[in-house]
Formats: C-alpha cells, structure tokens, sequence
C-alpha cells in the first residue's frame, strides 16, 4: 500500500524517467509501474541482438516500456546534445537508475529538478561500484541490501535516502541474490519517490572510511583457483554463478564449469589434482572438495558422479593447470 500524506491522501504522482538494464532494472522497472507515479520514459541499451543487426528482439526492460506503451530511448550514449535534448523533452521530475551501465554525466543528473536516484545492490558505502553482490559473496558477508542514493559524478560516493537490508543464505548465488535485490529495490525505490513527493526526504552524507569498493566482474575472474581454500572456493562458485560461471579445465583442455561443491575430507595431494571416484574429489588449498553438480563445455548440467562415469578422468590427473594472469 502507499504512503499516505498528513491529509490521508496517496503521495501526488511524481514524473519519473527511468533508465536502467536487465536482469536487476526489470523487477525495479515493474513495481515503478505498478506504483501511483508516472513513468515519461524508458531509456535502456539495446540487446546483444539489437547491436549485432541479427534479430529485432528487446531487452526485457525494453519490453514492458512497449508494452505499457511509454516512449522508450535506446542511445549509443547519452552525451550527445541529441540524446540529452530527447531526456530533456520528457519533461522528467526526477531520473531513476538501476544498473545503467553507463556513468551520468553532470548534463543529464541536471536533467530533472530532484535530480538522479539510483537503486545500488548494497549497503554502502559498502561495495560501490559495478559487482557488489559479487564482492558480498566472495567476502563472506552475513547480510546485504539495497541503497537508494542520490547521484553524483563520483562512482556512488552520493548520500544515501533509503537503504533496505537482507541476510544472505549460505548457498545463495548471486543470481539468486539478485532477483531477491532487484524485487526490494523496487520497493525501496517506490518508497523513496513517495517521500519526495511528500517533501520528507533525507539524505545521509556517506562514511569514506567505511567504503569499500568492487569492479565490473569479467570473463576470466570465473577461472577457479584450486589453491584456495574449501570456504573461498565455494563462495567463488556461488558469486560466478550465473555469469561467467566457476570454471576450470580439465587435462584434456576441455572447459568443466561447477556449479556446487562442497567440504570433504582432506588429503595433501597438490591443488587441483582429481583424488578419484566415484565421488568427484579434488584437493585444493588446505583440504578437500566434491563437486556436486558441474556442466561440461557444450552438454548440460549433470553431478560429478554422472560426469565422471563418461569422463576419461584417472586419479592424480590435474585440473586447471591454466590460471589467467
């Protein structure tokens, strides 16, 4: 239910232009949606079938704007005064941002007289930057959130307005983390523009000394290191997971990507050498691992009993001899 205002009304509807990409804008984009404030526009990047010319399909943020027919913008960027006087022309009384992937700058967060919200997947100043359901994962962290902070040119160092906490599961992916994210920070970003129209927004200044910061999580940061331990190498799996996946290779060079492992018994072979079946065992720093379920390169997911049973894997055989620099 909205918030209701001193006279017991629903807070007067607010112009919100929002822009953002999936798989974390989608759930935040619906509930702006399904709130009482007015959506003027979708600005969103078109999707990897878009770009390469190959079929005319949308993104999923893309797809409700068309399908609640808003006009929806998909610029190269937004630095051209094109692209800025097409912002402009929707009349925006405040810009909302959920994983963008492009900095702002000063010219758009100008755009809207409240300037630029942004719907961050932390409790920061905890984990700024571009992956920090990732960084919570690989760090252990016992809780996470959402943030809703004002936006200003450095890369989310703007006060906080609203911030909405949860516990992490100890097996959680950050897929898992991130559906559960992007649904409370609709909420929370619902939340916060009601307080804007009701004029009883407050922001709060940022600590530096407690910022923490992450990086945009690439390709070869799947690759798994054996020589960590059973605990950082299960947190390594659930942050690759879904994108770019744990992975490791097997000595034939053939890729195997795990998906769940766990504790086992230790054994002081080298990291990475395959102890034998029928249990998918692999030493690693300080103990020992099973992987549980694992998908080969090219077939589908299946357990390390099932992999191993079709494998040509001997004990002692090595895995992931290839580390990138």
């Amino acid at each position: 239910m909205s918030s209701l205002t001193s006279k017991g009304q629903p807070p007067p509807p607010v112009r919100t232009l929002f822009l953002g990409s999936p798989p974390f804008a989608t759930a935040v984009l619906r509930q702006l949606l399904a709130s009482q404030h007015e959506v003027v526009g979708v600005v969103t990047p078109k999707s990897r079938t878009q770009r390469r010319g190959l079929k005319q399909e949308h993104g999923p943020v893309a797809d409700l704007a068309l399908k609640h027919r808003l006009p929806l913008l998909q610029p190269k960027g937004l630095k051209s005064p094109e692209a800025l006087d097409q912002l402009s022309a929707l009349n925006p009384e405040v810009l909302v941002v959920a994983s963008y992937g492009e900095i702002l700058n000063q010219k758009v967060l100008n755009l809207a007289p409240h300037g630029a919200l942004n719907v961050h997947g932390s409790c920061l100043p905890r984990w700024r930057g571009a992956a920090p359901i990732q960084a919570a994962i690989l760090a252990g962290d016992e809780e996470t959130g959402v943030s809703i902070q004002r936006m200003v040119l450095a890369l989310d160092e703007g006060d906080v307005m609203l911030e909405k906490r949860i516990s992490l599961g100890s097996q959680e992916t950050a897929g898992e983390v991130l559906e559960r994210l992007a649904e409370l920070g609709g909420k929370a970003l619902v939340e916060a523009v009601n307080q804007l129209a009701e004029g009883r927004a407050v922001f709060t200044v940022q600590d530096p000394s407690k910022a923490t910061m992450t990086r945009k999580i690439k390709k070869h940061d799947g690759l798994i290191d054996w020589s960590l331990e059973p605990v950082a190498l299960t947190r390594h799996v659930r942050a690759m997971s879904p994108w770019p996946g744990a992975m490791t290779h097997l000595p034939d060079g053939r890729s195997l990507t795990v998906l769940a492992l766990e504790e086992a018994s230790a054994d002081d072979a080298p990291p990475g050498t395959f102890l034998g079946g029928p249990e998918f065992l692999v030493a690693c720093g300080a103990g020992t691992v099973n992987l549980l379920q694992v998908k080969p390169a090219g077939k589908g997911t299946m357990t390390g009993r099932a992999f191993l049973r079709g494998a040509k894997l001997l004990a002692k055989n090595r895995l992931g001899q290839e580390l990138a620099p």
